[in-house]
């Protein structure tokens, strides 16, 4: 099923839903939806512990995904929404799929590649604080859960 949205806003609340459903399955909580031509073609959220798989981020999946619904590795139409910044694997997978755009919510100044540089294609626009404080928050919940 696609779903048409108009803005940023709203592409990253389906994002966050994502991230929510991880939450629920105690997967840290991170969501990730794939757009071209304002339809969603990819959901995903974060199943490394589901999956056994330290590269099931929201991200990888979400492009993966994207691919398989396009039969093309190259997202070059497509931006990625992302409640949370990338890790550099993610970003550079991002790279790799000339994916055109990526949107994320909250910083993540351990883990984040922009600690790194500009690890994304260069042709890819970067928006970054879309919903930061609900995607942060969500962070901070499941963080303040598990250490309980």
């Amino acid at each position: 099923m696609t779903l048409s949205l108009y803005s940023d806003e709203q592409y990253m609340r389906e994002a966050l839903k994502q991230a929510r459903y991880a939450f629920e399955e105690e997967e840290i909580p991170i969501g990730a939806v794939v757009v071209m031509d304002r339809q969603i073609i990819a959901r995903a959220y974060n199943q490394t512990e589901k999956l056994r798989d330290v590269t099931a981020h929201a991200e990888m999946l979400a492009l993966t995904s994207a691919a398989n619904h396009l039969g093309n590795k190259y997202l070059q139409e497509c931006t990625l929404y992302v409640t949370v910044e990338p890790c550099v694997m993610c970003a550079g997978a991002t790279a790799w799929a000339q994916v055109k755009r990526v949107v994320y919510g909250a910083s993540e100044p351990k883990f984040g590649f922009r600690r790194h540089g500009n690890l994304l294609h260069p042709k890819s626009e970067l928006v970054t604080g879309i919903l930061a404080d609900e995607s942060g928050a969500l962070m901070q919940d499941f963080f303040a859960r598990k250490r309980r």
